[in-house]
């Protein structure tokens, strides 16, 4: 039995600390989905479409870049992702505003 206990404590360590590196690093990708995100809204007009989500996708974007820079990755990549998603919305709107502008 105790064969067999070893074994599994190593394999859960590993596991664990494969899981929390994961966690670790800066949000790199994160951080860039979101400013490419910000950017297409951007282009598709949601300024002046959407411009309560744009500025929140903007202050999201703005949020996350301050955690990155004071080293606090958890945050900055909830930040990011958020930012990301109100920017999707964000051109979503505004391609559906074009599109009912449209004849």
């Amino acid at each position: 039995m105790p064969r067999i206990i070893l074994p599994l404590l190593l394999a859960l360590a590993l596991l664990s600390g494969a899981v929390v590196s994961g966690c670790a690093g800066a949000p790199v990708q994160e951080m860039s989905n979101a400013r490419q995100a910000v950017r297409a809204a951007e282009r598709a007009g949601a300024t002046a479409a959407a411009p309560e989500v744009m500025g929140e996708a903007r202050q999201l974007l703005m949020s996350a870049e301050s955690h990155l820079r004071r080293g606090d990755y958890r945050s900055a990549r909830d930040q990011a992702e958020l930012a990301r998603t109100r920017a999707v919305e964000a051109r979503s709107l505004a391609e559906s505003a074009k599109a009912s502008h449209q004849p």
